[in-house]
């Protein structure tokens, strides 16, 4: 199953071990000489539910939101949702669940709307916000892994190298763009977030965040958070793969965070 594999990636960035300095830094080689390496600081690290399987995470008016996925009985967790989360305290409140047939996936808000995307039931579902009443739901042809948007249009993964653009209103395809570094195409992309005219995205299996110009679909940029995975490992055994990035544009803050992550952490890309 997708969402409950480690690769040696993963084995190889917690065995560098852990800062827990809260001002900590990336100050490692780069993994890939021909990918600049974007550095960061750790500004400050808030709690985050241990039960929570991370898919989608965003910041619409000042409020954290997430989603979740359900990968099933062998790994405890709180189930297919999306809500609001409390940044101080890391409790979520669950404003819309997703039957059990349905595996939760990425999620986006444009003009006050949520969306929220499934993996393998080619089925997205939209709410009304602040009260989560479900408009519609609509299909597509792929796997669903993250969603995002660029302010006009929803963009979604799915674990390709591949970003969907889709219409909000009407919910139709409306282009397909590939991404490719420097080797070429960049498998595995997953949680997106759109910042500052790029889009960010998750590389499953892998603890890097990918900066890709959306104009090119060329990778220009990689975060590499191996400290963090680490980190969140040793805090807590059952934590899983990097995954969940949101940008509050009102302030420039960006977060991240992993599925069943003990924290999630604010980040200052240099």
């Amino acid at each position: 199953m997708k969402k409950l594999v480690y690769s040696s990636l993963l084995i190889t960035a917690i065995a560098a071990g852990c800062n827990n300095n809260d001002t900590q830094s990336n100050t490692e080689t780069p993994v890939e000489t021909g990918t600049p390496r974007l550095q960061y600081t750790v500004v400050n690290a808030y709690p985050h539910d241990t039960a929570s399987f991370t898919q989608g995470l965003t910041i619409h008016e000042g409020q954290l939101y997430e989603s979740t996925g359900s990968p099933g009985e062998s790994i405890p967790n709180n189930g297919s949702w999306i809500g609001t989360v409390d940044l101080a305290s890391g409790k979520a409140d669950h404003k819309a669940s997703l039957p059990q047939e349905h595996f939760g996936e990425g999620m986006t808000i444009l003009n006050n709307k949520a969306y929220y995307i499934t993996w393998q039931s080619k089925k997205g579902f939209v709410y009304q916000l602040p009260d989560f009443k479900k408009i519609k739901e609509f299909s597509y042809n792929t796997d669903g892994w993250g969603l995002t948007n660029d302010g006009t249009n929803l963009i979604m993964s799915d674990g390709t190298n591949k970003l969907y653009y889709y219409s909000p209103d009407s919910l139709k395809l409306l282009n397909i763009l590939s991404v490719s570094d420097h080797n070429g195409p960049v498998p595995n992309i997953n949680e997106l977030e759109f910042i500052n005219g790029f889009v960010y995205a998750n590389q499953w299996e892998t603890p890097y965040i990918m900066k890709i110009d959306p104009a090119s679909g060329k990778v220009v940029g990689q975060l590499d958070l191996s400290n963090l995975v680490a980190e969140a490992r040793a805090a807590y055994p059952n934590a899983d793969v990097l995954n969940g990035i949101a940008f509050d544009s009102a302030n420039g803050k960006i977060f991240v965070t992993g599925k069943k992550w003990p924290k999630l952490y604010e980040i200052k890309i240099q």
